[in-house]
């Protein structure tokens, strides 16, 4: 082996001046979740929200359960978070004296929901003159102002919080990749071209077409086990499942944010799947096809999933690699996580 400092062109870890985590190589991980606690009470506490209706200042944070993390993983940075907040407000109508007072809670603040998604709830807690205009005015202008203080927490986690996360090389430069490297793990294929749709409304949106190809130390038997049988999907998801494993049969996976149908099942060889996230426009599915193929020392499965909406290609590919195959490796053994 090529020891350090000897620089051999053969190897492809490069010189660092620390010999710390070469090529940042190695899962390192931060805890957000202090760090997230302190930033949204910066960003919430006196906010404050105005129009020709009224004026609400956002005073106490009184509820904040949750956590969040930033990990390295081969130079590319994965974010984690999840968080239920409860804010208290007090405001008052134009031309109204009486004070009132109130709260928002945002209960799905995560990696899982753009900005745009996360939810506002608003409730009054002590009326008085114009309280339903001041309500009305928090649901519309006051959700947008929220998520807008939402959004600068997840960049600043984003970008503040890693700063140095990834470490330099030895001339100085940062490499931060986009992707995993080729290591144990075949990359997917590149995603189709766009295709526009129709949602209900006849508003227009467009879709993708994303593909994987993962191996599993298992038997095309076990793998289809793992897929279709309730007690193997509640373990590899951590949680309780809805699952009819028929030709029509309903599934519904992770707190019913996965949900869809079986299409068609071939014990062992294939599983096609109505599938759709829940935060997806009503309505919409995409249709995922699993074909699973049984090798020497190994099970291959290339799925193909098409009208994923084109917003959602990043979320659901991540989707798809943390909670099912990563997911999947760690609880049955059936193939290491990349370290």
């Amino acid at each position: 082996m090529a020891k350090w400092g000897e620089g051999d062109p053969r190897w492809i870890v490069e010189d660092r001046p620390d010999a710390t985590n070469v090529n940042n190589w190695h899962w390192t991980e931060k805890n957000a979740s202090q760090w997230s606690k302190d930033k949204l009470h910066d960003l919430l506490t006196d906010f404050e929200i105005e129009d020709g209706t009224g004026k609400v200042k956002l005073k106490e944070i009184t509820k904040c359960e949750g956590e969040a993390s930033a990990s390295n993983r081969k130079a590319k940075l994965i974010f984690f978070y999840e968080w239920n907040i409860i804010c208290s407000w007090e405001g008052q109508v134009r031309g109204c004296e009486d004070v009132i007072i109130g709260s928002i809670e945002i209960p799905n603040l995560s990696e899982e929901h753009g900005p745009e998604d996360v939810d506002v709830n608003v409730t009054i807690t002590t009326g008085g003159e114009g309280d339903e205009r001041l309500k009305q005015m928090m649901r519309a202008k006051g959700t947008d102002k929220i998520r807008e203080q939402i959004s600068t927490y997840i960049t600043l986690l984003k970008e503040e919080f890693t700063s140095g996360m990834i470490l330099p090389r030895k001339d100085g430069t940062v490499s931060v990749k986009n992707d995993l490297p080729k290591v144990d793990r075949p990359q997917a294929p590149k995603n189709s071209a766009a295709t526009v749709q129709n949602d209900k409304t006849g508003a227009k949106f467009t879709t993708t077409k994303i593909k994987f190809r993962e191996s599993f130390k298992c038997t095309a038997e076990e793998f289809y086990r793992v897929m279709t049988l309730s007690e193997m999907v509640q373990a590899f998801t951590q949680g309780p499942c809805k699952l009819d494993v028929k030709k029509g049969g309903k599934f519904e996976l992770f707190s019913g944010n996965i949900s869809g149908e079986f299409i068609e099942l071939v014990p062992n060889k294939k599983i096609v799947q109505r599938w759709r996230q829940k935060w997806w426009l009503e309505g919409h599915y995409s249709t995922v096809t699993m074909d699973i193929n049984q090798k020497d020392d190994c099970t291959e499965v290339n799925v193909v999933q098409e009208s994923v909406p084109s917003t959602e290609v990043e979320t659901t590919q991540e989707g798809w690699r943390r909670y099912y195959w990563e997911s999947i490796k760690r609880t049955f053994g059936f193939g290491a996580l990349l370290v």
